[in-house]
């Protein structure tokens, strides 16, 4: 069909050559070839201007029916012609029913149910409801399917057996965890008081050491020798703490989501076994006096227990993963406590009221550790996205920014006694270290290499009197360097798999309490 002249719009899809056609006389004996040049390497292509939307209705119409229009020829159509014709080239879009049509449809299917029936009269269907006459085309297709017997088959229609099943009831719905009266404690030592009525809360003295000393005022040496196992939990342990200042205590936190507390001394037993997590314990840590400890857990909640007695006391939690959990160490502040989550935030509770105070959103990747520093006014945090920040405790705003090319994902963290550094545990099998005052500067002179811990978050302490720095190791082993010097001091076997937590006496001269993955507590001396 030649175009006319005259015409504003063309209603069909010309080809170029009729388009470039003279509209009378010869075509120009000077033109040398110009339909037939090439414009792309493999020949001549032509440019069509169709929308977005006409294609892509084009597109679902060849898959669902078969045909659709050829855009070159006008009224013409490309695949099922003879399907075309039968439905008069509509389209997906045109063959859309209306809106009084699916309100018809909709009427005709079957009501949704109530949840809470299993079977019977108004059961639940939810969106597998049938339509009306549907049970009639199943039937159709199925006696079809039946006539289609092997000879040595025999039809036999089953009866079905009514179900009769009490209607569940509607608190069964509530998908929710149901998190009250869910945390217990038992106490597993031999005598819960003693002759005067006191608890294992009391400090011993009928030692040859006073634990009533302030920490780090003698010299400390690394361990030789293993002394005693504490063996209770089934998996790994996730988390060791001795009790403040005076160490006479022990607790664990483990991934069978159980939290145990343990005598150092006497008779070194198993005290108490805190229940009320639904999965992995992630952390652990006591308030400044030691009467309360918090747990953060891979249920999504944090809770605060009693040591004494075991009672929970508070629930808090935000809906996501907390990874690392810390108390303010402060007199002022110590009923707040910081988390830091896996959604990237830290977040500041207070114990008393149980509400957030604060949020601390800059870091883009999961929160690692939380160091308390500068006499507890500030506060440093490690994440997996290979920074470190320094913030003003409750102003949501970092004071500094660390993020270099060379760094890695800093896991774990120790304050040093004096409080001018902080160790840290780096993923490329080296502990590193920075100054804790006002320019957090990394501090190059002092590295701790010679270990591995690749892959896992693997514990760093620091002795009492700052002289040694402490590590796991994922061979197994117990490392030792002199803080000083940055050499390994000692390095020992203390299990067959990776050691994963390792912490200082705070007392003792050499006493270090190490777990990992088998679920065993080892003391050294």
């Amino acid at each position: 069909m030649p175009a006319d002249q005259y015409e504003q719009a063309l209603t069909y899809n010309a080809p170029y050559a009729d388009i470039s056609r003279p509209v009378q006389g010869p075509a120009n004996p000077f033109q040398t070839g110009g339909l037939k040049r090439k414009n792309v390497l493999t020949g001549y292509a032509e440019e069509a201007v169709i929308s977005d939307a006409t294609f892509t209705t084009q597109h679902r119409t060849f898959q669902s029916l078969g045909y659709t229009k050829d855009p070159s020829t006008n009224g013409a159509y490309v695949g099922d012609v003879v399907k075309a014709q039968q439905l008069g080239g509509r389209d997906v879009v045109q063959m859309k029913p209306s809106k009084a049509a699916s309100e018809a449809m909709r009427r005709k299917r079957q009501k949704k149910g109530d949840p809470s029936i299993i079977d019977g009269e108004g059961a639940y269907l939810g969106p597998w409801a049938r339509y009306q006459n549907e049970d009639q085309a199943y039937e159709d297709e199925a006696a079809i399917a039946g006539e289609e017997l092997a000879s040595d088959e025999e039809y036999i229609e089953e009866a079905i057996v009514p179900a009769n099943h009490m209607a569940m009831s509607k608190a069964g719905t509530d998908y929710l965890d149901d998190i009250a009266n869910t945390e217990n404690s038992e106490f597993h030592g031999s005598a819960e008081f003693d002759y005067q009525g006191r608890t294992y809360m009391h400090v011993p003295q009928d030692l040859d050491i006073d634990l009533r000393r302030e920490p780090g005022t003698q010299k400390n040496y690394h361990p030789k020798k293993q002394i005693h196992t504490w063996k209770s939990h089934n998996k790994a342990i996730t988390a060791l703490r001795f009790f403040p200042n005076s160490g006479h205590l022990l607790l664990s936190s483990s991934a069978d989501s159980k939290v145990k507390i343990w005598d150092v001394y006497h008779n070194r037993e198993l005290l108490r076994t805190y229940s009320g997590h639904t999965k992995s314990v992630t952390d652990a840590t006591f308030d400044a006096p030691g009467t309360h400890f918090l747990t953060a857990s891979y249920d999504r909640q944090m809770k605060l227990w009693d040591t004494e007695y075991g009672k929970c006391i508070s629930r808090f939690t935000t809906g996501k993963i907390p990874h690392v959990i810390r108390f303010n160490p402060s007199p002022a502040s110590s009923h707040e406590f910081l988390a830091g989550m896996s959604d990237k935030k830290i977040v500041q509770f207070d114990t008393r009221s149980g509400e957030m105070t604060q949020e601390y959103d800059h870091h883009l990747g999961p929160v690692n550790t939380i160091t308390f520093v500068d006499e507890d006014r500030r506060f440093i945090t490690t994440s997996d996205d290979k920074s470190l920040r320094a913030w003003e405790y409750n102003i949501p705003v970092p004071i500094k920014f660390i993020a270099e090319p060379y760094m890695y994902s800093m896991v774990r963290a120790s304050p040093h006694p004096s409080g001018k550094y902080v160790a840290f545990q780096s993923g490329d099998n080296q502990i590193v270290v920075y100054a804790s005052t006002d320019r957090f500067r990394q501090n190059r002179k002092k590295s701790f290499r010679g270990h591995n811990n690749a892959g896992y978050a693997i514990d760093v302490s620091i002795s009492p009197d700052g002289q040694f720095v402490m590590s796991g190791d994922s061979g197994g082993y117990v490392c030792f360097w002199d803080w000083k010097t940055c050499k390994m001091w000692h390095k020992m076997v203390a299990s067959d798999g990776p050691v994963i937590c390792a912490q200082w006496h705070p007392q003792e001269s050499s006493k270090v309490a190490t777990a990992g993955l088998d679920g065993s507590i080892k003391y050294w001396d």
